[in-house]
């Protein structure tokens, strides 16, 4: 069933541009969708829509059956989490996450044990006397979750909150972010520009760009299958080949080289993918292989990354650290016919 329903959404700052341009996105109950794309795409304004923080200037956001469109922030019953937690500092653990309560006007005693229930949640207990100045990222982050579902929102509103954490702290809260969705199974709307993070923790992604959604899938099929070049760059892929259409299966690139395709498109002229850890260096010909030259040779760590010349463009390669090749080397790439994306 779904709980959310974005449709045909349209948001214009000026009356000229729009930010957001026939949007549609549904989301099902207790699902954890996250807004995927880079800055300026039109993810956080698609939040604020359902926030309530903007009104579009067409379409309608629906909430279950209900219109919420022109439903004002304070009557809309959702948990909002932010990049800056927005605590307040004069406020002790336990006042922040008692704040919507008692803006609620619940009674004291039923406060109390909602505010301890949520801190055992989200293991804060041990802190709830201390104030924000004296708590880590994490446990801020994490008094601003509590704060957030002890309300017992319909939605779970989050805003880039783990982008002020440093690196191993992130890892630390996105996982513990996806035990607690799915330990209460609220629906969740997530909003990052980090590909990692998101896939991670999603069951759905919405990749934005310029205020169009490319591409709404499992963050497995837009991993292994993206829709479109955009969605496909984003996500990793960086060699890209203009084909095309010889039979079922089959495309030629403009200089007639054939390559075999296993998941083949319907249209005559495509633009193809492979990602770089796909390309397989060979000491022999066979099916989907070109002759090429190594042009620059960069260290990964585990792999190196070679630039290499061909006669249907520049290919990018990683490969094993077994073999090394070195710049002018002669080399035989191979592009899997399972690992080639028709976009």
């Amino acid at each position: 069933m779904d709980l959310i329903k974005l449709q045909n959404i349209n948001v214009s700052y000026d009356k000229k541009t729009n930010i957001l341009e026939n949007l549609n996105l549904n989301i099902k109950k207790g699902e954890l969708v996250s807004l995927l794309g880079p800055s300026g795409c039109g993810k956080t304004t698609t939040l604020r829509v359902v926030a309530g923080f903007i009104e579009p200037t067409a379409g309608h956001f629906y909430l279950g059956d209900k219109d919420y469109t022109k439903i004002p922030v304070h009557n809309r019953n959702f948990g909002l989490v932010f990049q800056s937690y927005a605590l307040f500092p004069h406020l002790t653990v336990e006042e922040n996450v008692a704040f919507g309560l008692k803006m609620k006007k619940v009674a004291k005693e039923e406060i109390k044990k909602k505010v301890s229930e949520m801190l055992e949640v989200v293991d804060m207990s041990h802190l709830a006397k201390r104030y924000p100045k004296e708590l880590s990222g994490g446990q801020r982050q994490r008094v601003a979750i509590a704060r957030a579902l002890v309300i017992e929102p319909s939605l779970l509103l989050l805003d880039e909150p783990l982008s002020n954490l440093d690196a191993k702290l992130r890892l630390k809260m996105r996982v513990e972010i996806r035990k607690l969705q799915q330990k209460l199974g609220i629906t969740t709307l997530f909003v990052t520009h980090d590909q990692e993070e998101c896939f991670s923790i999603s069951d759905k992604v919405a990749v934005l760009n310029k205020g169009v959604i490319e591409q709404f899938d499992t963050p497995e099929n837009i991993y292994s299958n993206p829709a479109t070049e955009f969605v496909a760059r984003f996500v990793g892929f960086e060699n890209f080949i203009d084909l095309k259409k010889t039979s079922k299966n089959s495309y030629s690139s403009e200089n007639n080289i054939e390559f075999k395709v296993d998941r083949a498109k319907d249209k005559d002229i495509v633009k193809a993918t492979i990602r770089p850890d796909d390309i397989k260096i060979v000491d022999e010909d066979s099916e989907n292989t070109i002759d090429g030259t190594v042009e620059i040779r960069t260290f990964l760590g585990k792999a190196y990354q070679y630039d290499v010349k061909t006669s249907i463009g520049n290919l990018i390669v990683n490969s094993e650290n077994s073999v090394v090749y070195e710049k002018g080397n002669k080399v035989k790439l191979q592009l899997p016919s399972n690992k080639i994306v028709v976009l």
